[in-house]
Protein backbone atom coordinates (compact mmCIF):
# COMPACT_ATOMS: atom_id res chain seq x y z
CA UNK A 1 0.00 0.00 0.00
CA UNK A 2 1.62 3.26 -1.09
CA UNK A 3 1.80 5.88 1.63
CA UNK A 4 2.05 8.78 -0.78
CA UNK A 5 -0.40 9.88 -3.43
CA UNK A 6 0.77 9.41 -7.01
CA UNK A 7 0.97 13.19 -7.43
CA UNK A 8 3.35 13.42 -4.48
CA UNK A 9 5.62 10.71 -5.83
CA UNK A 10 5.65 12.37 -9.26
CA UNK A 11 6.36 15.76 -7.67
CA UNK A 12 9.37 14.38 -5.79
CA UNK A 13 10.65 12.63 -8.93
CA UNK A 14 10.21 15.79 -11.01
CA UNK A 15 12.06 17.98 -8.50
CA UNK A 16 14.94 15.50 -8.28
CA UNK A 17 15.04 15.21 -12.09
CA UNK A 18 15.07 19.00 -12.49
CA UNK A 19 17.82 19.31 -9.88
CA UNK A 20 19.98 16.62 -11.48
CA UNK A 21 19.85 18.67 -14.70
CA UNK A 22 21.98 21.30 -12.93
CA UNK A 23 19.95 24.45 -13.33
CA UNK A 24 18.88 24.06 -16.95
CA UNK A 25 15.11 24.29 -17.28
CA UNK A 26 13.14 21.14 -18.04
CA UNK A 27 9.82 21.53 -19.82
CA UNK A 28 6.58 20.23 -18.36
CA UNK A 29 6.09 18.28 -21.59
CA UNK A 30 9.44 16.49 -21.22
CA UNK A 31 8.72 15.65 -17.58
CA UNK A 32 5.20 14.42 -18.34
CA UNK A 33 6.55 12.20 -21.13
CA UNK A 34 9.27 10.76 -18.89
CA UNK A 35 6.81 9.70 -16.25
CA UNK A 36 3.99 8.70 -18.58
CA UNK A 37 1.56 11.28 -17.20
CA UNK A 38 -0.79 13.46 -19.26
CA UNK A 39 0.20 17.14 -19.20
CA UNK A 40 -3.21 18.16 -17.87
CA UNK A 41 -2.55 16.13 -14.71
CA UNK A 42 1.11 17.05 -14.29
CA UNK A 43 1.04 20.80 -14.95
CA UNK A 44 -1.02 21.64 -11.80
CA UNK A 45 1.55 19.79 -9.68
CA UNK A 46 4.42 21.78 -11.22
CA UNK A 47 2.51 25.03 -10.74
CA UNK A 48 1.91 24.16 -7.07
CA UNK A 49 5.67 23.62 -6.68
CA UNK A 50 6.23 27.08 -8.19
CA UNK A 51 3.69 28.67 -5.81
CA UNK A 52 5.52 27.09 -2.85
CA UNK A 53 8.86 28.49 -4.02
CA UNK A 54 10.37 25.08 -4.73
CA UNK A 55 10.53 25.48 -8.51
CA UNK A 56 10.80 28.51 -10.74
CA UNK A 57 8.94 28.64 -14.04
CA UNK A 58 10.93 29.97 -17.00
CA UNK A 59 8.93 31.27 -19.98
CA UNK A 60 9.93 31.12 -23.61
CA UNK A 61 10.96 28.59 -26.23
CA UNK A 62 13.78 27.22 -24.06
CA UNK A 63 11.80 27.59 -20.85
CA UNK A 64 10.61 25.07 -18.37
CA UNK A 65 11.16 24.56 -14.68
CA UNK A 66 14.26 24.79 -12.53
CA UNK A 67 14.97 24.71 -8.83
CA UNK A 68 14.07 27.99 -7.11
CA UNK A 69 16.35 27.65 -4.10
CA UNK A 70 19.32 25.73 -2.78
CA UNK A 71 18.62 22.00 -2.83
CA UNK A 72 19.76 21.50 0.76
CA UNK A 73 16.92 23.81 1.82
CA UNK A 74 14.15 21.82 0.13
CA UNK A 75 12.50 19.08 2.18
CA UNK A 76 10.59 16.11 0.82
CA UNK A 77 7.71 17.08 3.12
CA UNK A 78 7.46 20.48 1.40
CA UNK A 79 7.24 18.82 -2.00
CA UNK A 80 4.50 16.47 -0.75
CA UNK A 81 2.55 19.39 0.75
CA UNK A 82 2.81 21.32 -2.51
CA UNK A 83 1.61 18.34 -4.54
CA UNK A 84 -1.29 17.82 -2.15
CA UNK A 85 -2.34 21.43 -2.67
CA UNK A 86 -2.67 20.66 -6.39
CA UNK A 87 -5.46 18.18 -5.67
CA UNK A 88 -8.94 18.97 -6.85
CA UNK A 89 -10.32 21.56 -4.45
CA UNK A 90 -13.87 20.47 -5.34
CA UNK A 91 -13.38 16.85 -4.29
CA UNK A 92 -16.10 15.87 -1.83
CA UNK A 93 -15.16 15.44 1.81
CA UNK A 94 -16.47 12.45 3.73
CA UNK A 95 -19.77 13.04 5.48
CA UNK A 96 -19.26 13.97 9.14
CA UNK A 97 -19.67 11.10 11.58
CA UNK A 98 -18.90 10.49 15.24
CA UNK A 99 -16.76 7.44 14.42
CA UNK A 100 -14.77 9.36 11.82
CA UNK A 101 -14.21 12.32 14.14
CA UNK A 102 -13.36 10.41 17.33
CA UNK A 103 -11.61 7.26 16.14
CA UNK A 104 -10.49 7.23 12.52
CA UNK A 105 -9.19 10.78 12.05
CA UNK A 106 -7.20 10.93 15.34
CA UNK A 107 -5.54 7.58 14.61
CA UNK A 108 -4.71 8.54 11.04
CA UNK A 109 -3.57 11.97 12.23
CA UNK A 110 -0.93 10.42 14.49
CA UNK A 111 0.32 8.17 11.69
CA UNK A 112 0.37 11.12 9.30
CA UNK A 113 2.38 13.21 11.78
CA UNK A 114 4.99 10.45 12.12
CA UNK A 115 5.21 10.06 8.35
CA UNK A 116 5.50 13.83 7.83
CA UNK A 117 8.26 14.00 10.45
CA UNK A 118 10.16 11.30 8.55
CA UNK A 119 9.71 13.20 5.26
CA UNK A 120 10.95 16.40 6.91
CA UNK A 121 14.28 14.66 7.58
CA UNK A 122 14.84 14.00 3.86
CA UNK A 123 16.34 16.87 1.89
CA UNK A 124 16.43 17.25 -1.86
CA UNK A 125 20.21 17.14 -1.49
CA UNK A 126 19.88 13.60 -0.03
CA UNK A 127 17.75 12.50 -2.97
CA UNK A 128 20.06 14.06 -5.57
CA UNK A 129 23.10 12.35 -4.03
CA UNK A 130 21.22 9.04 -4.20
CA UNK A 131 20.13 9.70 -7.81
CA UNK A 132 23.69 10.43 -8.85
CA UNK A 133 24.91 7.25 -7.18
CA UNK A 134 22.56 5.13 -9.33
CA UNK A 135 23.25 6.94 -12.60
CA UNK A 136 25.69 4.92 -14.67
CA UNK A 137 28.06 6.77 -17.04
CA UNK A 138 27.44 6.01 -20.71
CA UNK A 139 30.53 4.67 -22.47
CA UNK A 140 32.74 7.51 -23.72
CA UNK A 141 30.29 10.34 -23.06
CA UNK A 142 29.48 12.93 -20.46
CA UNK A 143 25.85 11.80 -20.55
CA UNK A 144 24.61 9.56 -17.78
CA UNK A 145 21.68 7.21 -18.13
CA UNK A 146 19.06 6.50 -15.51
CA UNK A 147 16.43 3.82 -16.08
CA UNK A 148 12.97 4.90 -15.02
CA UNK A 149 10.27 2.29 -14.57
CA UNK A 150 6.72 2.91 -15.59
CA UNK A 151 3.92 0.37 -15.06
CA UNK A 152 2.96 0.24 -18.76
CA UNK A 153 6.37 0.62 -20.34
CA UNK A 154 10.03 1.00 -19.53
CA UNK A 155 11.54 4.36 -20.30
CA UNK A 156 15.09 5.53 -20.32
CA UNK A 157 15.85 9.07 -19.34
CA UNK A 158 19.18 10.52 -20.27
CA UNK A 159 20.44 13.03 -17.79
CA UNK A 160 22.08 15.64 -19.95
CA UNK A 161 25.22 17.30 -18.70
CA UNK A 162 27.00 20.23 -20.26
CA UNK A 163 30.13 19.26 -22.13
CA UNK A 164 33.26 21.36 -21.49
CA UNK A 165 32.43 23.25 -24.70
CA UNK A 166 29.11 24.32 -23.16
CA UNK A 167 27.09 22.35 -25.72
CA UNK A 168 24.28 20.09 -24.59
CA UNK A 169 24.72 16.36 -24.89
CA UNK A 170 22.24 13.54 -24.46
CA UNK A 171 18.71 12.77 -25.44
CA UNK A 172 15.65 11.00 -24.19
CA UNK A 173 14.61 7.73 -25.75
CA UNK A 174 11.90 5.13 -25.26
CA UNK A 175 12.55 1.45 -25.16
Amino acid sequence: MPLLARKSVLAIAAVVDITVHRGRPLSAKALAMRYGVPMRHFEPVLQALVRRGILKGIRGPHGGYRLARERSRVLASEIVEAAASADDQNAPSPAPSHLLATVVMPALGKAEQAFCAALARITLDDLVHRARSVIQPAAGASTHELKLSHPQREMRSHVTLLAPSGKREGKESRK
